[in-house]
């Protein structure tokens, strides 16, 4: 059996969104604790950055999504591409690995096929979803793609791909669920805890937050005990949300920055953007609205291609409308608002909610999915390098 010797052990990994940079990061650690002679050159976030040997670039704080916005980011694109492709030629990583991120990373998977370099999707994009016909593109291009939901093994095989559920890396970072009691003899005048999940785009970020701020408001009127806490992410600008919200907030009104999903545990119920924040929230078993709105022209290309029912990770796993989505004029504060006071005068509603959404959880797989990953591509590599 060939193996790799030390000079040859330089793996690339790109990532280029914020969730991307999560799972990276996990997955740099996990290759490190195999195989401490690994050398890791990225492209990726603030979270990759310290963990890697060489970092090129931040491109998760520059992220786009969608149709139309990562037209702007094209110049962006492809000075990056330029350095990708020398970095190929002059270093010749013995293996690429990609994280989610498909309009950039297909790109990055043909020049290392055009290299000749083995090549990996880690954290695959939803091409179930929509634009199916890229699953083709994904299996001519990658040795083994890592998905993380277990429907998607049999999914990329119809197109040839190689495709592997380990389960869903959340479960490396996420804590197990809180404790908690629905006996509430006040609904009324109870101290509830509002959380909200406005996104970590700014696209996102500027379309929620004043919505999710005015439906907080008018819940206080029915409910005026209530707590809302904003969560920012660790490099967010404070700043930033206040000019959007427009006013001196409440005393009753909190932005918080939560590394390890602590207080979101502790919370009653979420506003929550649709994308990874509704699958935390299932894994933590906190209830949930689902709110998003998309730039016009995206939503209406999205429209079109889209090929699934729900926009929720977390209704499309239980396969039913199991929370409310309100998109584009139905994300209204009004309708959250009502949503919320709904869930709040029913407290066995949110019991029912948090029990099947703890089930989700269990289909999901087990903790150490990146180390499970990263053992699978060191194997495979083993019987790649000459």
């Amino acid at each position: 059996m060939s193996t790799i010797t030390p000079i040859e052990k330089n793996i690339l990994i790109v990532a280029g969104d914020v969730s991307g940079d999560l799972h990276a990061a996990g997955l740099v650690k996990a290759l490190k604790a195999a195989d401490p002679d690994v050398r890791i050159t990225a492209v990726g976030g603030p979270r990759m950055q310290p963990l890697c040997d060489e970092f090129l670039y931040d491109l998760a704080s520059k992220g786009a999504s969608g149709f139309v916005e990562p037209l702007k980011k094209m110049p962006l694109w492809i000075s990056l591409m330029n350095q990708l492709r020398s970095y190929m030629e002059t270093k010749n990583p013995v293996a690429i690995i990609v994280v989610d991120f498909y309009g950039f990373n297909h790109q990055v998977l043909e020049m290392a096929k055009n290299r000749g370099i083995p090549a990996y999707y880690y954290v695959t994009p939803q091409v179930w979803a929509s634009r199916q016909y890229r699953a083709k593109k994904l299996a001519g291009l990658t040795r083994k793609l890592f998905v993380i939901y277990p429907f998607e093994p049999d999914f990329h095989k119809k197109f040839g791909g190689q495709a592997v559920f380990l389960g869903n890396p959340l479960l490396d970072i996420m804590p197990g669920p809180q404790p908690k009691s629905y006996e509430i003899t006040d609904t009324k005048t109870h101290p509830w805890k509002l959380g909200m999940l406005p996104g970590s785009r700014m696209g996102e970020i500027k379309r929620l937050v004043p919505v999710f701020y005015q439906a907080f408001k008018k819940i206080l009127k029915t409910f005026p005990q209530t707590q809302a806490y904003m969560f920012l992410l660790p490099e967010a600008d404070e700043k930033v949300f206040l000019e959007l919200i427009g006013e001196k907030p409440s005393e009753n009104f909190h932005f918080v920055k939560d590394k390890n999903y602590e207080l979101r545990s502790q919370m009653d119920f979420l506003l929550a953007c649709s994308g990874t924040a509704t699958l935390e929230n299932a894994l933590l078993g906190v209830p949930m609205v689902v709110a998003y709105k998309m730039f016009w022209p995206t939503y209406q290309i999205a429209k079109m291609v889209i090929k699934v029912k729900y926009i929720s990770l977390v209704n499309l796993l239980a396969n039913k409308p199991l929370v409310k989505e309100l998109i584009q004029q139905d994300a209204s504060p009004e309708a959250l608002a009502a949503e919320t006071a709904a869930m709040f005068q029913n407290p066995q509603r949110l019991q029912a909610m948090r029990g099947e959404l703890l089930q989700l959880r269990a289909s999901l797989g087990e903790p150490g999915v990146a180390m499970r990953a990263a053992q699978a591509i060191l194997e495979d590599l083993k019987h790649t390098v000459k």
